[in-house]
């Protein structure tokens, strides 16, 4: 049994990294506990191996008394001397026994110890080696299915895409190179378990950031992503320099570093657009092609109503309220969408009245509508100091501003 032992320590040192001296113990502890269970019940058995040649010594351990009740675990203080020098009564003394009274079932137990402690020793070691690339994209191949769920091969240890963590229009074979995020790592009964994902957002941000060296090097960042795996992905990106086009350095030249992720994404649209901490200028963006008119911002309800026409409407909303919903997302903001033949009465009376209030005063028609529009709906405004600058500000001309500042203040 030696050879056999010294075999299994050059093999667990050559092929899994494991020293012999991290195994010993479990192998002695393994055989203990077989033997103590199998052709030895009853005994305390103590086990060495010497790690440089094999050799396997045991010893049968009892307790010295001076009438023997158990000769399994106890011994008689005068046969104790044979054993021990000057023995006392409750002393415990080693019995040394033949390694080969152990039985060939503990041996056969040993080797199952031995294996399952392994597997679970490389999990161990597995998690310490990937729990630092959590979050980050890995490679493998599909290695087989099961139960739905994909088992791939990562080279040093297999992986789970659950079903539920890729996209509905995607599958693969046996075989099939796949790319994902290692999303986390979960602890089961087996062992730690790598799971991976393509579905999640952050798949989508670690990939961009792999085709766009900008994002890499910090000068254009991610601000925000909405996902909706399969279908659509919208992309909200800045710039530390307003030098640098940050959607420019996404697209790429002619559109191929962002094609190169449409490909990984199986025709997953992407859709990137300059990120503005000004909801209703995100919302212009994100919402195109369809065009919000009439924006009104609840910052108490953190929503934005806006209306379109019906041409846009269903631009806005997207197929089963997809474009909405992540333009909702990637704002952050509630969205509420109207059709502007639909606005509420009200509103276009007050608006109404506001243009009103400026043509009796003396403006021409078109710039009390300007007037109103941009925001300056009464009357009692342009007592104020500094109105003409507010209002050049807001897009009128000098000359503009000065009209309508001295026809209301003649009108008054």
């Amino acid at each position: 049994m030696n050879n056999e032992i010294i075999s299994v320590f050059e093999y667990m040192e050559k092929e899994k990294g494991i020293s012999r001296h991290e195994l010993i113990p479990v192998i002695c502890d393994a055989m203990k506990n077989a033997s103590e269970k199998g052709v030895n019940a009853g005994q305390n058995l103590k086990i060495q191996i010497d790690p440089r040649t094999g050799d396997i010594r045991a010893w049968a351990l009892m307790t010295v008394v001076d009438s023997v009740s158990d000769p399994l675990t106890e011994i008689h203080i005068k046969k104790a001397e044979l054993y021990a020098p000057s023995p006392k009564l409750g002393d415990v003394i080693e019995k040394e026994i033949n390694p080969g009274s152990l039985g060939r079932i503990a041996a056969q137990m040993v080797q199952q110890t031995i294996m399952q402690w392994v597997r679970t020793f490389e999990k161990e070691r597995l998690y310490e080696e990937y729990k630092n690339q959590v979050g980050q994209i890995v490679s493998g191949t599909v290695h087989r299915r099961e139960r739905g769920d994909f088992i791939v091969d990562l080279g040093k240890a297999e992986a789970t895409l659950p079903s539920r963590e890729r996209p509905y229009n995607e599958d693969f074979q046996a075989g099939d190179h796949v790319t994902a995020l290692l999303q986390r790592i979960e602890t089961t009964p087996r062992g730690p378990e790598i799971v991976l994902s393509r579905s999640d957002p952050n798949f989508v941000r670690r990939m961009l950031e792999r085709e766009v060296t900008e994002i890499s090097d910090g000068s254009v960042r991610i601000v925000a992503i909405a996902r909706d795996a399969g279908n659509r992905t919208k992309i909200a990106v800045d710039a530390a320099d307003p030098k640098i086009d940050p959607v420019g350095a996404c697209v790429g030249s002619r559109g191929a570093r962002v094609r190169n992720l449409v490909k990984e994404l199986n025709n997953e649209k992407i859709d990137i657009i300059r990120y503005s901490p000004d909801p209703e200028t995100m919302l212009r963006e994100a919402i195109k092609p369809a065009v919000p008119r009439n924006v009104e911002i609840d910052e108490a309800r953190h929503s934005i109503y806006f209306e379109v026409t019906s041409e846009d409407m269903s631009i806005a909303l997207g197929r089963r309220g997809q474009n909405a919903k992540l333009t909702s997302k990637l704002l952050g903001w509630r969205l509420q969408i109207d059709k502007v033949s639909e606005r509420a009465p009200h509103l276009d009376v007050k608006r109404e009245a506001a243009v009103s209030a400026f043509v009796n005063a003396g403006v021409t028609l078109e710039l009390a509508a300007r007037l109103v529009d941009a925001g300056f709906s009464d009357l009692q405004i342009f007592d104020e100091e500094g109105i003409e600058a507010d209002l050049e500000a807001a897009g009128f001309e000098p000359e503009e501003a000065r009209f309508i500042v001295t026809t209301i203040a003649a009108a008054r």
